[in-house]
């Protein structure tokens, strides 16, 4: 499937939630495909998509991401399905381990094998959407007989991975119906795309079969002084990623090539200078990474991303956006031409 999607996180000490409404209104306005939505420790996905599948008309709607030690996979189940009946048919399940810091910190829960629960979790997950009884017997969990009580509308609900490690791709190969990976190098997409192809071969799958969907961070600039701010908002984001978020993403841009910078940011952070970890952050990186500029140079960037393997680009915001600037930046990307009329607020 290819298409435009979006992505956006509400946060208590940012836009109110009925702002959200207001953009996912307007995206589905504008044939924007699909919205996702993750919750880390801020709102739940399912209670933030289930508003607004009630507000909206067409745009599917995904959890990027739920975390499959957050509940157990009987429990999501019951919630994906309940998303897809509540929104006609809509509904898109996008799953990760997260990482240690969120799940020993946050859920109080030991990280331990991340592949080992998310295959089983698929598993079982797919059992019970099928509307059999669900008999299962594995290393984490032995259910017997039960059946999910509320059908869901669509006879296979999507179910996307958030993956870049080596295996966790192969994984995504193997058993998911899409892919979400963040932070995407576009120079190097091709290369993780072709992981999961090789996953996906051996299980006798193809990688068209797959939808490989990047949050990419998006801001359509008015201005110089406005881009300036932009890209410093995008630092601040992304250094908090490398320097604050254990080794996951260090790790993922010291591959890319940027392991001097990674480096240096984690060395400043650390001793708790964030302004010279963001100086680490080089216009190389921001520029293959994200999607920064007027109008016509975003729109072109975001054709390199689908040049380089994305069939279904997510456009995400800077923390810190305006409705005005996301308002700009869905209307300069969108899908298809249509009103542009930019809904009150």
């Amino acid at each position: 499937m290819s298409g435009t999607g979006l992505f956006f996180n509400p946060r208590p000490d940012g836009h109110p939630f009925k702002d959200m409404i207001t953009v996912a209104q307007h995206a589905d306005r504008l044939g924007y495909d699909e919205l996702w939505t993750g919750e880390s420790w801020g709102m739940d996905a399912f209670t933030v998509l289930t508003a607004i599948a009630c507000n909206t008309r067409s745009i599917r709607l995904g959890t990027g991401i739920v975390t499959v030690y957050s509940r157990t996979p009987s429990m999501i189940a019951q919630c994906i399905a309940s998303l897809d009946l509540v929104s006609e048919g809509r509904a898109m399940l996008g799953l990760g381990s997260s990482g240690r810091i969120v799940i020993e910190d946050w859920h109080g829960l030991p990280f331990k094998y991340p592949l080992q629960r998310t295959r089983e979790y698929i598993e079982i997950i797919r059992q019970a959407l099928s509307g059999e009884a669900v008999n299962h017997e594995g290393r984490f969990y032995n259910l017997r007989r039960f059946r999910l009580g509320a059908s869901p509308i669509q006879k296979r609900i999507p179910i996307y991975l958030a993956s870049l490690g080596p295996k966790n791709l192969d994984l995504t190969g193997e058993l998911a119906d899409g892919w979400l990976p963040i932070w995407v190098h576009q120079g190097h997409l091709a290369g993780l795309k072709e992981q999961v192809a090789k996953g996906a071969a051996r299980a006798g799958r193809d990688i068209s079969e797959i939808s490989v969907a990047p949050q990419i961070m998006c801001h359509v600039a008015d201005g110089d002084e406005d881009l300036a701010d932009a890209e410093r908002r995008v630092r601040a984001h992304m250094t908090y990623y490398i320097g604050g978020m254990g080794t996951y993403y260090y790790d993922l841009f010291s591959r890319y090539g940027y392991k001097a910078q990674a480096d240096a940011l984690r060395e400043a952070w650390v001793a708790g200078d964030r302004a010279k970890a963001a100086s680490s952050i080089t216009d190389e990186m921001l520029n293959n990474v994200t999607i920064l500029g007027d109008a016509a140079t975003c729109r072109a960037k975001l054709d390199q991303f689908r040049r380089s393997g994305a069939d279904m680009p997510l456009v995400a915001f800077p923390r810190g956006s305006s409705l005005p600037a996301m308002f700009r930046t869905l209307d300069a990307l969108a899908p298809r031409v249509t009103s542009r009329a930019t809904p009150s607020s």
